[in-house]
């Protein structure tokens, strides 16, 4: 399964010149917004990585890996770690720079910088959560398809839920989940990967090529 992790993770150096041209724009926005740092390496770790399922599709790597001696299994969890991984090399990056930034005199709240950074990795891992299972169904384009149909979907049954909810009385909940965010993100993030990782084995375990 290494192998395959590693397959996907060299397959992105091919796209390091756009990598690092969105890092320079991103370096010169953050020294203007601080609150953009948190979100563009994550952003862009998760759209290189989907460029790793074109390239098996349209290469056909998934009719020649399922005729070695490579379990499905391990073919879906490689995509999964080598995702996580390409994330927290992301996050490092928005670490450093954040560090840099406030050793140069930038004005940066850490606490406040680390609950963006969790909220940001969690909207990610929502949308890959979504977003793999997706592809394993249908392909990249399809998938791709399907992810804008299922978050405006979450986003209209959110606005739906939250009209009917007292504020006043969620005020309770809201406290709950500042004092404990830094806790509960983190369960939400396992749980998602988890959940989604094995909606993922079950179709590919179950699919044709």
């Amino acid at each position: 399964m290494l192998g395959l992790v590693k397959k996907d993770l060299l397959m992105i150096k091919g796209n390091i010149r756009q990598v690092i041209l969105f890092l320079v724009v991103f370096l010169v926005l953050a020294f203007q917004e601080n609150n953009i740092i948190v979100i563009v390496p994550v952003f862009v770790s998760m759209m290189v990585f989907i460029t790793t399922f074109s390239y098996d599709e349209y290469n056909k790597w998934d009719a020649y890996a399922i005729a070695l001696p490579i379990s499905r299994k391990n073919i879906v969890k490689s995509k999964y770690i080598a995702s996580v991984i390409l994330w927290l090399i992301a996050l490092l990056v928005t670490v450093v720079i954040t560090v840099i930034m406030g050793i140069i005199g930038q004005n940066i709240n850490y606490f406040e910088m680390f609950g963006m950074i969790l909220g940001c990795v969690f909207s990610i891992v929502l949308l890959e959560a979504i977003m793999f299972p997706l592809i394993f169904k249908f392909g990249v384009e399809k998938g791709r398809i399907g992810l804008f149909v299922g978050v405006f979907a979450i986003a209209a049954l959110l606005g739906f839920i939250f009209t009917g909810v007292d504020l006043e009385n969620a005020t309770g909940f809201i406290e709950f989940f500042n004092k404990y965010y830094y806790i509960l993100l983190p369960l939400a993030i396992i749980i998602l990967l988890m959940g989604s990782y094995f909606v993922s084995k079950r179709i590919y375990l179950k699919k044709e090529f």
